[in-house]
Protein backbone atom coordinates (compact mmCIF):
# COMPACT_ATOMS: atom_id res chain seq x y z
CA UNK A 1 0.00 0.00 0.00
CA UNK A 2 1.13 3.78 -0.70
CA UNK A 3 0.29 6.22 1.92
CA UNK A 4 -0.16 9.86 1.12
CA UNK A 5 -0.70 12.54 3.66
CA UNK A 6 -3.25 15.73 2.55
CA UNK A 7 -2.86 19.18 4.45
CA UNK A 8 -4.75 17.81 6.90
CA UNK A 9 -2.74 15.74 9.72
CA UNK A 10 -4.06 12.30 10.43
CA UNK A 11 -5.88 12.42 6.93
CA UNK A 12 -4.42 9.99 4.84
CA UNK A 13 -4.91 8.67 0.82
CA UNK A 14 -4.17 4.62 0.88
CA UNK A 15 -4.10 3.68 -2.51
CA UNK A 16 -3.03 0.04 -3.71
CA UNK A 17 0.24 -1.53 -4.52
CA UNK A 18 -1.08 -4.03 -7.49
CA UNK A 19 0.12 -7.63 -8.47
CA UNK A 20 -0.82 -8.49 -11.70
CA UNK A 21 -1.04 -11.72 -13.99
CA UNK A 22 -3.13 -13.42 -16.24
CA UNK A 23 -6.48 -13.38 -13.94
CA UNK A 24 -6.17 -9.79 -12.49
CA UNK A 25 -4.72 -8.29 -9.66
CA UNK A 26 -4.35 -9.29 -5.70
CA UNK A 27 -3.79 -6.00 -3.73
CA UNK A 28 -3.69 -5.20 -0.12
CA UNK A 29 -6.83 -2.53 1.24
CA UNK A 30 -5.75 -2.83 4.44
CA UNK A 31 -2.98 -4.34 7.01
CA UNK A 32 -2.83 -3.35 11.07
CA UNK A 33 0.84 -3.59 10.97
CA UNK A 34 1.52 -0.86 8.30
CA UNK A 35 -1.90 1.31 9.30
CA UNK A 36 0.12 1.90 12.96
CA UNK A 37 3.78 2.26 11.09
CA UNK A 38 1.79 5.64 9.58
CA UNK A 39 0.12 6.67 13.04
CA UNK A 40 -3.19 5.57 11.86
CA UNK A 41 -6.44 4.45 13.86
CA UNK A 42 -6.26 0.39 13.54
CA UNK A 43 -9.11 -0.52 15.40
CA UNK A 44 -12.12 -1.76 13.63
CA UNK A 45 -15.57 -2.19 15.74
CA UNK A 46 -18.23 -2.16 12.58
CA UNK A 47 -18.44 -2.63 8.69
CA UNK A 48 -20.83 -0.61 7.05
CA UNK A 49 -21.60 -0.01 3.39
CA UNK A 50 -23.92 2.32 2.03
CA UNK A 51 -25.34 1.66 -1.57
CA UNK A 52 -26.64 5.32 -3.24
CA UNK A 53 -29.21 4.82 -6.18
CA UNK A 54 -28.37 8.23 -8.12
CA UNK A 55 -25.41 10.48 -9.10
CA UNK A 56 -25.86 13.49 -7.27
CA UNK A 57 -26.58 11.68 -3.83
CA UNK A 58 -24.73 13.61 -0.51
CA UNK A 59 -24.12 11.71 2.77
CA UNK A 60 -23.15 14.02 5.43
CA UNK A 61 -21.55 15.92 7.10
CA UNK A 62 -21.35 13.00 9.89
CA UNK A 63 -19.09 12.93 13.13
CA UNK A 64 -19.17 11.31 16.63
CA UNK A 65 -18.53 13.13 19.83
CA UNK A 66 -16.32 11.79 22.68
CA UNK A 67 -16.37 9.31 23.92
CA UNK A 68 -17.68 7.38 21.39
CA UNK A 69 -15.74 9.36 18.49
CA UNK A 70 -14.76 7.25 15.69
CA UNK A 71 -12.07 7.18 13.18
CA UNK A 72 -12.86 5.49 9.59
CA UNK A 73 -11.38 4.31 6.41
CA UNK A 74 -13.82 4.50 3.62
CA UNK A 75 -13.24 2.55 0.16
CA UNK A 76 -15.48 3.26 -2.87
CA UNK A 77 -16.31 -0.31 -4.47
CA UNK A 78 -18.98 0.98 -7.40
CA UNK A 79 -19.27 3.83 -8.95
CA UNK A 80 -17.27 6.80 -8.07
CA UNK A 81 -17.71 9.53 -4.61
CA UNK A 82 -16.22 12.75 -4.32
CA UNK A 83 -14.40 12.27 -0.25
CA UNK A 84 -14.84 15.13 2.12
CA UNK A 85 -12.96 15.39 5.38
CA UNK A 86 -13.59 18.34 7.55
CA UNK A 87 -10.98 19.34 10.39
CA UNK A 88 -13.32 20.06 13.67
CA UNK A 89 -10.35 19.56 16.22
CA UNK A 90 -10.17 22.47 17.87
CA UNK A 91 -6.12 22.07 18.28
CA UNK A 92 -5.42 21.80 14.63
CA UNK A 93 -3.19 24.27 12.99
CA UNK A 94 -5.77 23.26 9.95
CA UNK A 95 -9.20 23.48 12.17
CA UNK A 96 -11.84 23.82 9.76
CA UNK A 97 -10.41 23.31 6.91
CA UNK A 98 -11.05 20.44 4.53
CA UNK A 99 -9.60 17.92 1.63
CA UNK A 100 -11.92 16.71 -1.07
CA UNK A 101 -10.46 13.64 -3.05
CA UNK A 102 -12.18 11.12 -5.87
CA UNK A 103 -12.52 7.71 -4.30
CA UNK A 104 -13.54 5.43 -8.15
CA UNK A 105 -14.29 1.79 -8.52
CA UNK A 106 -11.56 2.39 -10.78
CA UNK A 107 -8.53 3.74 -8.53
CA UNK A 108 -9.45 1.80 -5.40
CA UNK A 109 -8.44 4.37 -3.29
CA UNK A 110 -9.14 4.71 0.25
CA UNK A 111 -9.10 7.79 2.81
CA UNK A 112 -8.41 7.54 5.95
CA UNK A 113 -10.69 9.87 8.53
CA UNK A 114 -9.28 10.42 12.13
CA UNK A 115 -11.67 11.31 14.74
CA UNK A 116 -13.12 14.15 15.58
CA UNK A 117 -13.11 15.01 11.84
CA UNK A 118 -16.77 15.74 9.73
CA UNK A 119 -17.10 12.99 6.98
CA UNK A 120 -19.48 13.26 3.88
CA UNK A 121 -19.61 12.16 0.21
CA UNK A 122 -21.34 13.31 -3.13
CA UNK A 123 -21.79 10.72 -5.34
CA UNK A 124 -20.52 10.88 -9.44
CA UNK A 125 -22.04 7.82 -10.97
CA UNK A 126 -25.28 6.09 -10.56
CA UNK A 127 -25.70 2.87 -7.94
CA UNK A 128 -22.56 3.50 -6.09
CA UNK A 129 -21.42 1.86 -3.56
CA UNK A 130 -19.01 2.97 -0.32
CA UNK A 131 -18.02 0.99 2.61
CA UNK A 132 -16.58 1.61 5.68
CA UNK A 133 -14.45 0.59 8.30
CA UNK A 134 -15.49 2.37 11.27
CA UNK A 135 -13.28 2.39 14.63
CA UNK A 136 -16.56 2.72 17.59
CA UNK A 137 -19.31 1.81 17.64
CA UNK A 138 -22.93 3.70 16.99
CA UNK A 139 -23.51 5.99 19.89
CA UNK A 140 -26.97 8.39 18.92
CA UNK A 141 -26.69 10.02 21.36
CA UNK A 142 -22.76 10.77 20.44
CA UNK A 143 -23.86 11.68 16.77
CA UNK A 144 -22.96 14.77 15.23
CA UNK A 145 -23.20 16.73 12.26
CA UNK A 146 -22.77 19.82 10.34
CA UNK A 147 -25.06 21.14 7.18
CA UNK A 148 -23.41 20.09 4.06
CA UNK A 149 -24.12 23.36 2.37
CA UNK A 150 -22.44 25.61 5.07
CA UNK A 151 -20.93 28.55 3.61
CA UNK A 152 -18.34 28.69 6.42
CA UNK A 153 -17.02 24.86 5.18
CA UNK A 154 -16.43 26.39 1.39
CA UNK A 155 -16.97 23.02 0.78
CA UNK A 156 -17.55 22.67 -3.30
CA UNK A 157 -19.91 20.22 -4.30
CA UNK A 158 -19.29 19.42 -7.94
CA UNK A 159 -23.22 18.29 -9.03
CA UNK A 160 -26.62 19.64 -8.32
CA UNK A 161 -27.85 17.69 -5.10
CA UNK A 162 -30.56 14.85 -6.54
CA UNK A 163 -30.92 13.00 -3.13
CA UNK A 164 -30.07 13.68 0.66
CA UNK A 165 -31.89 12.96 3.89
CA UNK A 166 -33.97 14.67 5.53
CA UNK A 167 -31.79 14.12 8.80
CA UNK A 168 -28.98 15.78 7.13
CA UNK A 169 -30.79 18.77 6.04
CA UNK A 170 -31.80 19.52 9.33
CA UNK A 171 -28.26 19.61 10.54
CA UNK A 172 -27.45 23.35 11.54
CA UNK A 173 -24.64 25.74 10.17
CA UNK A 174 -21.70 26.77 11.71
CA UNK A 175 -23.00 29.80 12.50
CA UNK A 176 -25.11 28.07 14.96
CA UNK A 177 -23.65 24.81 16.02
CA UNK A 178 -20.48 26.15 16.19
CA UNK A 179 -19.64 26.43 20.17
CA UNK A 180 -21.31 23.84 21.22
CA UNK A 181 -19.51 21.27 18.44
CA UNK A 182 -16.18 23.28 19.42
CA UNK A 183 -16.95 23.11 23.30
CA UNK A 184 -17.30 18.98 23.21
CA UNK A 185 -14.38 18.05 20.61
CA UNK A 186 -11.75 20.10 22.59
CA UNK A 187 -9.67 17.76 24.00
CA UNK A 188 -9.16 17.67 27.82
CA UNK A 189 -6.73 19.53 29.44
CA UNK A 190 -5.04 16.53 31.04
CA UNK A 191 -4.44 15.09 27.50
CA UNK A 192 -4.41 17.99 25.32
CA UNK A 193 -0.68 17.27 24.94
CA UNK A 194 -1.22 13.52 24.17
CA UNK A 195 -4.07 14.43 21.59
CA UNK A 196 -2.37 17.10 19.66
CA UNK A 197 -2.55 16.42 15.77
CA UNK A 198 0.81 15.49 14.94
CA UNK A 199 2.19 15.53 11.13
CA UNK A 200 2.68 12.69 9.03
CA UNK A 201 5.48 10.66 9.81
Amino acid sequence: MRFTRTTLPGVVLIDVERREDSRGFFARVFCREEFAKHGLNTRVAQLSVACNARAGTIRGMHFQFPPHAESKIVRCIRGALLDVVVDLRPESPTYLDHVATELTEENHRSVHVPERCAHGYQTLAHDTEAVYLISAFYAPDCEGGLHYGDPRLRIRWPLPVAAISSKDLAWRPWSEAGPVVEQRLMPAPATAAANMVRPFP
